[in-house]
């Protein structure tokens, strides 16, 4: 059997902060990405009580597949549109530009519904030395990294003849898993994520092969040329020098890497590798280590695939954390680290990922010394293809067939109470009733602000409430302070009062929810 690379496990109680059918938290790396407690140190509030939210905006676009933004002060996104071979550009004050950046679907294979134009980079030092860097899917199925340089920033359209192809890997067997993510590192240099040349289980043995670019990220410094090459191979890639190895990989092992990203801290690489038919995962790397084999076909997240292909002597790299088909998820989009401002005191340092299908939206946050917690946080849009952000670290998401983007916020749930209800029909007559409720603080800190949550299953309708602000939709009714009884003190209780109407019988409430927490009743 293969080595596989361990650290601590998880701690139970980042394990059980996991929500959703199957959802683990593997070990990760012995090498841990630098200093990986302080990266989420700056994100106090657990992920529990974190949830993600989205407004969508008025940016209509055809099947949106990267969002990119460029270091120009202008606070401008660029967006590729898969099918249509355009870059389009939305500001958040003028909305989406009339007119595409740039127009390549004369060159542009969408006969594959994974394959088109798939990825963008601005240039890192775009506002001096503007280009745009794109990964799409040729006529001929040939994955292209290509550079398109600007004459200025500001230029609104772009020739597509200006273009200058800089790396292509043969792709012509299979339609899918053509990867296609582009991002600059923070050493500069170009990373390109390619699939491993598609089909079910691996038939071309591609993910172990360093003779071949197909199933690795790939790294090359495209601000100058070597030789022939329109760009140069860093000489600290991992396989310069390996016989038979493209020098250009710097990780392989990879399935169908759709989606990665760099944390803007610390450097870190953080990869979503599409699974084959049972667990999607992420990867977590830290800045400047390359040469790592996340295992495919061998493995699959967290588990053994195909044990014939296995190399007894190999390091595999664990996944940070892993999900399964069960319920319905179906492929992992992989996400980015939050880094703005605006939510940096309850988000800041988390690591955001979804699943296309399910749309669940996870949080991820190393713990240090190899450790990681992570917890569901919400839901985002059905069908995310892909996170982006803008010039200042605010998040944005598109999603495909529905072709929107939206921007992403985050919000703090209330801090879990301890509490008791004692709910009490006062008096009953007719269709009418009056009941009391009393709310006590069982736990050791005040509660400030609180809310009270229940539903009626007698069909109960609340017509006034007094000694606090009563609502009801539908069957479920909510209680809200007011301003002189808004602090329960440890053991201290809060009245109120209800009136309603009923017609037979009149059950109590099962149950009683303060500010999220379930109360003893």
């Amino acid at each position: 059997m293969p080595h596989n690379r361990w650290a601590r496990r998880a701690s139970a109680a980042a394990a059980a902060a996991v929500l959703g059918a199957l959802t683990a938290i593997s070990p990760a790396s012995a090498n841990d990405p630098s200093d990986p407690g302080a990266a989420s140190a700056d994100a106090p509030l657990p992920l529990d009580r974190l949830r993600i939210a989205t407004t969508v905006t008025d940016a209509d676009l055809d099947r949106p597949t990267a969002v990119a933004a460029p270091d120009d002060g202008s606070g401008r996104l660029f967006i590729t549109e898969k099918e249509e071979g355009t870059v389009r550009v939305y500001h958040p004050d003028t909305g989406l530009a009339a007119e595409p950046l740039l127009d390549i679907g004369d060159r542009i294979s969408v006969e594959g519904n994974e394959q088109g134009l798939l990825g963008i980079a601005p240039s890192p030092d775009f506002a001096e030395d503007p280009a745009l860097y794109v990964a799409y899917t040729a006529t001929d199925w040939t994955l292209t990294l290509s550079r398109f340089p600007l004459e200025a920033p500001d230029q609104t359209t772009v020739p597509a003849g200006a273009e200058e192809v800089l790396l292509t890997q043969e792709h012509a067997e299979f339609n899918n898993h053509n990867g296609g993510d582009v991002h600059f590192g923070p050493d500069g240099h170009l990373y390109w994520s390619l699939g491993d040349g598609g089909g079910a289980g691996d038939p071309l043995n591609n993910g172990q092969n360093l003779g071949t670019l197909l199933g690795t990220i790939v790294r090359i410094d495209v601000s100058r040329a070597c030789g022939d090459l329109p760009y140069c191979v860093p000489e600290d890639n991992p396989f310069v020098g390996v016989a038979d190895a493209r020098p250009e990989i710097w990780v392989y092992g990879l399935r169908n890497p759709w989606r990665f990203s760099f944390d803007p801290v610390d450097g870190s690489l953080w990869i979503g590798d599409v699974g084959q038919g049972f667990h999607e995962e992420v990867d977590h790397l830290p800045a400047g280590e390359g040469g790592a084999n996340f295992g495919w076909p061998c493995r699959e997240g967290p588990a053994l695939y195909d044990e014939a292909r296995c190399d007894a002597g190999a390091d595999y790299e664990e996944p940070v954390f892993s999900y399964t088909h069960e319920g319905s998820g179906c492929s992992v989009t992989g996400g980015v680290v939050y880094r703005g401002e605006e939510y940096a005191d309850i988000a800041g340092g988390t690591y955001v990922v979804t699943d296309y299908c399910s749309n669940i939206a996870w949080g991820i946050r190393p713990t240090g010394g190899g450790e990681y917690e992570a917890a569901e946080i919400g839901a985002l849009p059905i069908q995310v293809t892909a996170f982006g952000a803008d010039g200042s670290g605010e998040l944005y998401v598109v999603n495909d067939l529905p072709g929107r983007l939206y921007r992403v916020s985050f919000e703090a749930l209330p801090p879990p109470v301890d509490c008791a209800v004692d709910y009490t029909v006062d008096s009953q007559w007719g269709s009418g009733f009056t009941a009391s409720v009393v709310v006590t603080n069982t736990g050791d800190d005040p509660i400030d602000g609180w809310t009270l949550a229940w539903d009626y299953t007698g069909g109960q309708r609340v017509t006034n409430g007094w000694q606090a602000r009563v609502a009801q939709e539908g069957a479920s009714v909510t209680a809200a302070n007011l301003d002189w009884n808004r602090v329960i003190a440890p053991g201290g209780t809060v009245r109120f009062g209800v009136h309603g109407s009923h017609t037979g019988a009149n059950p109590a409430p099962a149950e009683f929810s303060l500010n999220g927490s379930v109360c003893e009743g």
